[in-house]
């Protein structure tokens, strides 16, 4: 009985009941992220010989093992053209694609203080859809095509930047996303506008199914055109993971502990809006994924940046590959994924809203 009432026993007891809810979390958040890790491994393999010609899974590890150690090709040519020449790099696109759109959607969710900001809520995914639009009609080559609506979607973040440092009497953050939603609509408008004017029987359906989304033309320069934007991207919001936790707490909270808010919010966003372009400009408009995905993570894990980052990385690149699998199987002809994930998500999406009411 002694030893109960004992005080430095008492304080040892108090201080480790006070860290075990910490410690059980951050173990459930661990164990999370490894089992997300392996569904995405499994994932990746089977989806690279999901298709028309199909590839047993065991068949695309043996090839990758050996070209991993260069050995002998002991497979057949149209295997090899079909795996490193179409379904590596459309995998590859896909993961880089739904991991920066759940990245984005999960930062800018956090930043702004709303459940219902996605990537495209500065605009970057309509001038990105300008560009592309204004490509296609210029007949140009499909590189030529990503780079430019690559270019005109941060040229449409950045001019809502700008209209929003101009606004005056207004909440910094409710500016910034009034004058992207404005930047957006005008972009909207402009692409309307070329779909008017563009030869419905050539031009036209491109730019439709264009807009639609899809990975279908995704080839290996356009996997590298992508590598950069997303490093330059994904890294600096890694390494910013506990400012992004502190962001979150709001303008006042932040700053008195110390943070630059509007340099760290600038950066914040330019990261996610050089994501958000990119993915844009090579797969089209694909909806859903920035919105959905940091919900489900969140459950998941938790509001914690440290984890939630990785956590919607590696679902939305999940999830992204799933559909595409969809898209490349469902029926005889591809189906855009812009319409598979609007399906899949939309629903989910309204599941979350029925099933919280309203509480967050």
């Amino acid at each position: 009985m002694s030893q109960k009432l004992n005080p430095a026993n008492r304080q040892t007891a108090a201080s480790a009941a006070a860290v075990s809810p910490y410690e059980r979390h951050r173990k459930k958040a661990t164990i999370s992220l490894l089992v997300m890790f392996a569904v995405f491994l499994v994932i990746a393999i089977v989806s690279v010989g999901v298709g028309q010609f199909e590839i047993a899974p065991v068949k695309v590890l043996h090839i990758l093992y050996r070209k991993l150690f260069n050995l002998p090709q002991d497979w057949e040519k149209q295997v090899n053209s079909v795996l490193f020449m179409i379904r590596i790099p459309r995998v590859l696109a896909g993961i880089m694609v739904g991991a920066g759109l759940s990245v984005a959607g999960a930062v800018y969710q956090g930043i702004f203080g709303n459940p219902l900001v996605s990537p495209d809520v500065l605009g970057a995914s309509n001038g990105a859809a300008l560009g592309a639009c204004a490509a296609i009609i210029l007949s140009l080559g499909y590189f030529e095509t990503s780079i430019i609506a690559f270019s005109v979607g941060l040229s449409a973040v950045i001019l809502a930047m700008l209209i929003s440092r101009h606004a005056v009497k207004m909440n910094p953050t409710l500016s910034l996303i009034l004058s992207g939603m404005m930047i957006g609509w005008i972009f909207n408008a402009a692409v309307s506008f070329i779909k008017m004017i563009a030869d419905p029987h050539d031009v036209l359906p491109t730019i439709t199914y264009w807009l639609m989304g899809s990975l279908a033309s995704i080839k290996m320069a356009d996997v590298r055109f992508l590598v950069v934007p997303m490093v330059l991207g994904l890294v600096p919001l890694f390494l910013m993971r506990w400012k992004l936790n502190v962001l979150t707490l709001g303008e006042n909270e932040a700053k008195t502990l110390g943070l630059n808010t509007t340099i760290y919010r600038v950066i914040v966003i330019a990261c996610a809006t050089v994501i958000t372009a990119a993915s844009v400009s090579v797969s089209g408009m694909i909806g859903w994924v920035g919105l959905v995905i940091p919900h489900m993570a969140r459950r998941i894990v938790g509001n914690d940046f440290r984890v939630l980052l990785p956590a919607s990385m590696l679902l939305g690149a999940s999830y992204l590959l799933i559909v595409d699998d969809l898209a490349r199987t469902l029926v005889s002809i591809e189906i855009p994924l812009g319409i598979l994930t609007a399906f899949v998500g939309a629903p989910f999406f309204i599941y979350l809203i029925l099933r919280k009411g309203g509480k967050s």
